[in-house]
C-alpha cells in the first residue's frame, strides 16, 4: 500500500488535499476558477441557463476580453468539466457553450465573492488611497 504525498488526497471519496501544499491539486483548481474572465464566463453563461451561448456572444457580453483569453478561459472550464461545448458541422462550424450541473453550482460561490467585492469595493478604495498617500517604510 502506498501512501499519498502531502497535498494529494488518497483516493478516498470525499477526502480533501491539502491546500497550502503547492502541488496540492485544490489548490490548482482555485488558481483556474479564480480569475475575474472565469467569474464573468460564468456568469454570464448562468444567465443563460438552461441554454446556451456561441463564442461571439460570449465576447460581445463579456466587455474586455480578448478573443485569446476567452478561448484559453472556456477551454480551462470545457476541461474541468464545468461548461459544455457543442459543434454543430456546418460551414464555419458554430460552437455553442452552456454550463454543465457542476458549472452551475460554481455560480453560487462567485456571485457571492463578487457580492462581497461590490459591496466592499469603497473600503478598498479608502485603504488603497491611504496606503498611496503614506510615506514609504
Amino acid at each position: 500500500m502506498t501512501t499519498p504525498r502531502p497535498g494529494e488526497p488518497s483516493g478516498r471519496p470525499g477526502e480533501r488535499g491539502d491546500l497550502l501544499d503547492p502541488r496540492c491539486p485544490t489548490r490548482q483548481l482555485l488558481d483556474r476558477i479564480g480569475t475575474k474572465w472565469t467569474s464573468m464566463t460564468v456568469k454570464v453563461l448562468a444567465q443563460e441557463a438552461p441554454g446556451e451561448l456561441r463564442f461571439a456572444e460570449l465576447r460581445r457580453r463579456i466587455p474586455g476580453i480578448s478573443q485569446k483569453m476567452l478561448s484559453v478561459t472556456l477551454q480551462s472550464l470545457v476541461r474541468d468539466g464545468l461548461v459544455a461545448r457543442r459543434v454543430e458541422p456546418t460551414v464555419p462550424p458554430a460552437v455553442h457553450y452552456q454550463l454543465t450541473g457542476l458549472g452551475l453550482s460554481l455560480e453560487g460561490p462567485l456571485s457571492a465573492l463578487r457580492v462581497w467585492a461590490e459591496t466592499h469595493m469603497p473600503e478598498i478604495n479608502r485603504s488603497n488611497q491611504l496606503a498611496d498617500a503614506s510615506p514609504p517604510n
